[in-house]
């Protein structure tokens, strides 16, 4: 594909002034676009023979993937893919992008073999760019393992999903205050994840950000953001599987079983699914209201309960 060797593939447009100001050059270190800080992943997966394959591949360090499993018995068609980084994790200068594609008829589950750590940083910022296009009749489950900025560390995430109509569509993201037991609870020093939805055309169906900037106007500890809790985590569910009042309910159900949450349920814009809003004040109670929640949805929409994931 033309272009994605370049930093300006991989780095996305439109970045926020706030991100700008910690400058566009690292000083001390390897320079933003050297050679293993532009990681690239661009991937096409496509029902093949009765199970969903791969069928375009390439990737470049310090991204990479292993093979498809298949890990759901009530599933078989179902590709799960692991999503790998060779290091510990995002650098100040760092660029990803990932491009997934789910061709029409397809079942995909994306997740990461671990949380996703992002270290400090003197200068500059990581980015992370994650492009979703899901073709219709096909199954996406977009559901990688947290994210933990350490202490000044600066992340820009932008995840744009791109979905047929008829597609079913489970993703979501949780983000930790960081490394807690080395006194680091939003210490970071910006952490911003935005997710944008379209239709084939190009419509925008809806945007959601969570932009927390310890110490300025987006405070984490703000009781408009998270006030008292210390982990946020999101699920958007798009799909026309089911009525949205009924979608609504069921998630709300699901999580009213979990404690130690506060978590609300609303229905998203232009009709096209549902999001959940997670807060609580460990990983680990979060983590189980997301399953609870995702477990649930695929009772509902695919008739399989979630499976085990063999992480750990």
């Amino acid at each position: 594909m033309t272009g994605r060797d370049d930093l300006a593939w991989c780095t996305p447009d439109c970045l926020p002034e706030e991100l700008l100001a910690f400058g566009s050059a690292v000083q001390d270190g390897l320079a933003v676009g050297a050679a293993g800080k532009t990681g690239v992943l661009d991937l096409e997966l496509a029902p093949l023979a009765g199970s969903t394959k791969v069928v375009r591949q390439y990737q470049r360090a310090p991204l990479h993937i292993f093979r498809p499993i298949y890990l759901d018995p009530a599933r078989p068609d179902m590709a799960f893919v692991f999503l790998q980084q060779q290091g510990d994790g995002l650098v100040q200068g760092d660029r990803y992008r990932m491009d997934i594609d789910c061709a029409p008829g397809s079942a995909v589950h994306i997740t990461t073999q671990a949380a996703t750590k992002v270290f400090g940083a003197r200068d500059n910022f990581a980015t992370q760019l994650v492009n979703l296009r899901v073709g219709a009749g096909a199954v996406l489950e977009y559901l990688p393992d947290p994210v933990v900025p350490f202490r000044t560390s600066r992340l820009f995430q932008r995840t744009c999903l791109t979905t047929a109509p008829d597609a079913t569509v489970i993703m979501g993201e949780i983000l930790l205050p960081g490394r807690v037991a080395h006194d680091e609870a939003h210490a970071y020093d910006l952490c911003w994840m935005e997710t944008e939805v379209r239709s084939p055309d190009g419509t925008l169906l809806f945007t959601d950000t969570v932009r927390l900037r310890p110490g300025g106007l987006d405070d984490p500890r703000s009781p408009g953001l998270l006030g008292e809790y210390d982990v946020v985590a999101t699920m958007y569910v798009v799909a026309s599987r089911m009525p949205l009042p009924d979608l609504v309910l069921l998630l709300r159900g699901a999580l009213a079983e979990v404690p130690d949450v506060l978590a609300g349920v609303t229905e998203l814009p232009a009709a096209c699914g549902a999001a959940v809003r997670v807060l609580g004040h460990t990983s680990r109670s979060v983590q189980t209201a997301m399953h609870a929640a995702w477990d649930r949805t695929r009772v509902s929409l695919l008739g399989a309960s979630a499976p085990d994931l063999r992480k750990g």
